[in-house]
């Protein structure tokens, strides 16, 4: 065997870091949109712990606080839908967000792990970084859209849930 190739340069392992975010995103992305809603939705269509309700994203995360300030990028894509554009608050748009939420729930479950593969480039502190980064993007994803499926479950749930109820429901 040859001599171990020279360390990359700071700016290089930034590069290949971005480059590989960005790339595992459109493709993860891209993917996910094109995956039928019955996909998503399949056993039972709830996810998460039996304990999680959206008194404990309220309580215990403070979610109504900071889930605006979360970009939306579900129109990134050709295909995709930003949740957003589902404002309308009938029945029927009410499910398409539903399973808009276990879409980009699979996406963020599906990029975390990225941050394992950057050790094949990065020393041990560029993987913690990629780790924290990999954290700081995407826990926050998966918990505002777990709590906006748990309440938009209880919306549908409600017998003949007016307009107006559904509005104030969500905000």
């Amino acid at each position: 065997m040859g001599p171990a190739p020279p360390p990359l340069s700071p700016a290089a392992a930034l590069l290949g870091c971005a480059l590989a975010w960005l790339l595992w995103a459109l493709l993860v992305g891209g993917v996910a949109n094109r995956l039928p809603p019955a996909w998503l939705t399949g056993a039972g269509g709830k996810a998460g712990p039996a304990g999680e309700s959206e008194g404990f994203y309220e309580r215990r995360l403070a979610i109504r606080r900071w889930k605006r300030w979360l970009p939306d990028a579900g129109n990134a894509l050709p295909g995709g839908v930003a949740k957003a554009s589902l404002a309308r608050r009938d029945p029927a748009v009410l499910r398409r967000l539903l399973v808009e939420t276990h879409r980009a729930e699979l996406v963020h479950w599906l990029l975390w792990p990225l941050w394992i593969v950057t050790a094949l480039w990065l020393p041990p502190a560029g993987v913690l970084l990629n780790l924290l980064f990999a954290c700081l993007l995407n826990l926050p994803c998966l918990a505002a859209q777990r709590y906006t499926r748990r309440r938009l479950e209880r919306i549908l749930a409600t017998p003949r849930t007016t307009d107006h109820q559904s509005r104030a429901a969500l905000r």
